[in-house]
């Protein structure tokens, strides 16, 4: 799969462009500051849905206008016609301040945005990655779930069902204490989809990480020479198995606080290095290795469960990452370890000269 294509138009700093792509390396260079990052978050609008940044849709048009539209096509092979000719498929992404975003496969509008998720999978690797290390739980939690959805459509199915309960009954917990009264019957229907899910996103949480850990461990290792020893542990609010009873132990404190302090949406992962938390006892080199091997193994899993590979994204990661750390990458690249590559630098000669021994086919868009 490749993105053969892609226009914007009223799309943050731009206001109209055209790119074309190769199936290969695409190095997009260019002055900090000229939409280098815009471009690839334009790009992960076509695979996502949503801006990488987590900013709200309407923070995406471009100052002063009204709307923006995102336009993509995907040259792909279709896994059960490997005799015919590649299919192509245009993605359009279309938003008016004030209005529900459309999303739309060959001028088809989906019905439900979450029925795109995963047909065009993308991994990004970014400056902010560092951001799951130090950041709070959330970040980690949507990056583990937003890897997952790409992979599991009923696990994505389930996550939106529990979150828009956990939402509902927030509100009633809200309700109540604005009225200084409890309907125990009503509190109680949310109780036994809210275990059914939790427990099923549970446990697919556990077993994603038997399948993910081995593959993160790898290129750490790889990174690091085997200097570390690194883990990922789910740190959940409740035991296994136990999420009524908890749910249940917790509804005095719910109702003081207005809110459900117990479940899947208030669960960690832990990262740990050599058995300490990374975050208090890891360097920043080590911090940086962490990340980048997350990174990879999220492009190895992902890879390994669709019928092709993601797109990567590389922000101005040469600025950021150390010699090893770089040199791994182009050794993957020249390995054609990956698919489509989109690289962004704002020192062109530097690109240049780090994949000037690459085989693979370079196109360097200049903005």
């Amino acid at each position: 799969m490749y993105l053969k294509s892609l226009q914007v138009k009223q799309f943050k700093s731009y206001d109209e462009a055209q790119f074309d792509f190769i199936p290969e390396i695409n190095c997009i260079v260019g002055e900090n500051g000229i939409g280098k990052t815009n471009l690839l978050d334009a790009i992960h609008f076509l695979s996502m849905t949503k801006s990488a940044r987590g900013i709200a849709d309407q923070l995406c048009v471009k100052h002063e206008e009204s709307y923006f539209m995102v336009q993509g096509t995907f040259i792909y092979q279709k896994h059960d016609s490997k005799n015919l000719p590649p299919s192509e498929t245009q993605i359009t992404c279309a938003f008016q301040k004030g209005n529900k975003k459309n999303f739309l496969k060959d001028q088809k509008p989906y019905t439900r945005l979450a029925d795109h998720i995963g047909q065009f999978p993308v991994v990004l690797m970014d400056p902010y990655d560092t951001d799951l290390v130090r950041e709070s739980s959330d970040t980690r939690r949507r990056f583990f779930d937003g890897m997952m959805s790409q992979m599991d459509r009923q696990f994505l199915d389930q996550l939106l069902r529990y979150n828009r309960i956990v939402q509902q009954r927030n509100m009633l917990l809200k309700q109540f204490a604005e009225q200084n009264r409890v309907d125990q019957l009503q509190l109680d229907s949310y109780h036994q989809p809210l275990v059914e899910l939790g427990e099923s996103l549970n446990n697919a949480r556990i077993q994603f990480l038997k399948v993910f850990i081995p593959s993160f461990q790898e290129h750490y290792a790889k990174l690091s020479d085997g200097r570390e020893e690194v883990m990922i542990q789910l740190e959940s609010s409740f035991e296994e198995g136990k999420l009524a009873e908890y749910l249940k132990n917790a509804e005095s404190v719910d109702r003081i606080t207005q809110r459900t302090s117990v479940g899947i949406h208030r669960d960690d992962f832990s990262f740990e290095i050599n058995q300490y938390p990374l975050k208090k006892f890891g360097s920043q080199g080590q911090q940086k290795s962490f990340v980048v091997a997350l990174k990879l193994a999220q492009f190895d899993t992902l890879a390994n469960s669709k019928p092709r590979k993601p797109l990567l994204l590389l922000d101005d990661i040469f600025d950021k990452l150390d010699d090893r750390r770089i040199q791994r990458l182009v050794q993957m690249m020249s390995e054609e370890h990956f698919g489509q590559v989109f690289i962004t630098d704002a020192r062109p000669e530097r690109t240049k000269s780090l994949l000037k021994n690459l085989k693979s086919n370079i196109r360097y868009l200049e903005l």
